[in-house]
């Protein structure tokens, strides 16, 4: 458990700023890659000074619980990512982690729960993706009494306002953050992200339309917005010539970066699930070795991206799985491979790529893009810092027609691809967001130097029905978190379950009822560690009755 904890300069001005904020929310805005949640943490003891006060994290996707709960029991903030609206609190937990959908659907239970305490809402723009999400999240932190926000992409382009975000014209306009630390800033700090460049490559692509008229285009071509989709699929294919050209030239890349960085790893992000497994079959066949396939559906994805991370694997293929938030230092090269084409799908894809590695003198990173007039708009204005900007809400006479905005995925019921054959690379000019200088500066700068801050005392447990401590018992002291150890010990528990029940016969909820008639637990969701440790005691106690042995 940290006890002092080295912060870089913008995440001790951000602390700073929010202890000396004047509204019970602090919106903090700082690029992929900086350090938000080493600030947020922070944050939170030294918020908490050492008092027990209800403790929700809220996050947009299932795998960032995980992250969040290992890294908050570096700082002694023990949370469960398991929470269930039915369960009550364990006692030796200090509060729970929701994503943004479970916040939504568990208002009133969240409500009641957060009322006068502490909420962090990380990548806080997901909260406005769904109107319904948003007015969830509103009803369930409203009573808290600190709300911190995050965001690294805080922008959207719709009518759908944050919540808890303040804006220059009341309920529109630009976001208002609280502190600000953009890109462009790290870059010149240096040893915050890497420099990232974006190899483009035009193309030559044939598809028929859903006419059934024959098209032909380069993306230096000026053709009908109706048909912008179409030739970036095209590019796409996997049966086309554009694609497997680009993946060659991608893993050349990593090849060469892998000489000083053994185990840098690259991105490919697809189109769908069957993209993606034509996508892994021919990395398998340029590099030689099967790449990791996550798909958004698959159970497992979770535990595979953090198999991914550790490893020294040189290719993982996604489909939006792996997007903001989730921390895989080791990505150096990454290859966009999808018709997403929003401007925030795109910062956050980069986002991946753009983590500094501690230890590295130089770690530029590579974004391999077709040379779509939307993408590369999205490059040349990736170093700006931009902010959430809601649209006033129009009139019905003044609503646009759907087909008419940009940035949006077309309905391709009777499109066909044709063939598609990938021209010269174009080199990355300095308009494309990043300086070249500027990159150079930010390769060769090293590690940063850090500032020093005490941290409170951790606050006690919560303690809603009892406080007895629960500490973690010496067999599962290599478990990184409380609540890690705590599901270990549950499967031991579900595993003399299925064991007794095949015994007697009887149905698991009745060897469950029995087991914790037996231990004194009420509700296994519930339980502490110890008393965990009790339960699975008392279970193998009943095994002897029942075996003799």
């Amino acid at each position: 458990m940290a006890t002092t904890v080295t912060l870089r300069r913008w995440q001790r001005d951000a602390l700073i700023a929010f202890a000396d904020r004047p509204h019970p929310d602090f919106l903090a805005v700082a690029c992929p890659g900086a350090g938000k949640t080493t600030f947020a943490l922070s944050a939170i003891r030294a918020e908490l000074g050492g008092r027990s006060k209800p403790l929700v994290i809220c996050v947009p996707t299932a795998h960032l619980k995980q992250q969040w709960a290992e890294a908050a029991a570096r700082f002694g903030l023990h949370l469960d990512p398991d929470w269930h609206p039915h369960d009550g609190i364990a006692r030796d937990m200090h509060g729970i982690i929701v994503t943004y959908a479970q916040a939504a659907s568990a208002r009133h239970h969240l409500r009641n729960f957060a009322e006068a305490g502490v909420v962090v809402l990380d990548e806080v723009h997901h909260a406005a993706a769904d109107r319904s999400w948003g007015d969830g999240v509103f009803h369930a932190f409203q009573t808290a009494d600190v709300r911190l926000l995050l965001s690294g992409t805080p922008f959207r382009s719709d009518d759908n306002p944050i919540p808890f975000v303040r804006y220059t014209f009341g309920d529109h306009g630009e976001a208002v953050a609280d502190f600000e630390y953009g890109y462009g800033d790290a870059l010149v700090e240096g040893g915050v992200v890497r420099p990232v460049y974006f190899p483009r490559f035009d193309g030559h692509m044939e598809w028929m339309d859903a006419n059934g008229s024959i098209k032909e285009a380069t993306f230096s071509d000026e053709i009908d917005r109706s048909d912008w989709s179409a030739r970036l699929r095209t590019a796409l294919d996997s049966d086309g010539g554009w694609l497997p050209t680009v993946l060659n030239k991608a893993h050349d890349r990593l090849t060469k970066i892998r000489k000083t960085h053994t185990n840098a790893g690259g991105l490919v992000i697809a189109i769908d699930h069957e993209h993606a497994r034509e996508i892994a079959a021919k990395i398998a066949a340029i590099s030689g070795v099967a790449p990791q396939v996550v798909l958004s559906d698959d159970p497992q994805a979770s535990a595979k991206i953090d198999s991914f991370s550790t490893s020294d694997a040189p290719w993982i293929v996604a489909v939006r799985m792996i997007s903001e938030g989730v921390d895989v230092p080791r990505l150096r090269v990454a290859v966009f491979a999808t018709t997403t084409t929003t401007a925030l799908f795109f910062r956050q894809a980069v986002g991946r790529i753009a983590r500094w590695t501690p230890g590295l003198t130089t770690q530029p990173a590579y974004f391999y893009v077709p040379d779509d007039h939307r993408l590369r708009g999205h490059a040349a204005t990736i170093a700006l810092q931009r902010r959430h900007s809601v649209e006033k809400r129009p009139t019905p006479a003044e609503k646009k027609d759907p087909a008419a905005l940009d940035n949006q995925e077309e309905q391709m019921s009777l499109f066909s691809a044709l063939s598609s054959t990938a021209l010269e690379e174009i080199a990355t000019p300095g308009h494309d967001g990043i300086d070249p200088d500027e990159g150079d500066i930010a390769s060769t700068a090293g590690d940063l130097v850090g500032h020093p801050f005490d941290l409170p005392p951790p606050p006690p447990l919560q303690g809603r029905s009892g406080n007895d401590g629960g500490a973690i018992p010496e067999a599962l002291a290599d478990i990184r978190s409380r609540f890690a150890g705590k599901k270990e010990l549950r499967d031991r528990n579900s595993d003399r379950v299925r064991t007794i029940s095949q015994i007697l016969g009887w149905e698991h909820r009745a060897v469950n009822g029995e087991l914790n008639r037996r231990s004194g637990i009420h509700r296994i969701t519930e339980a502490t560690t110890q008393q965990l440790q009790h339960r699975l005691t008392c279970a193998d106690a009943w095994l002897e009755e029942l075996t003799g042995s």
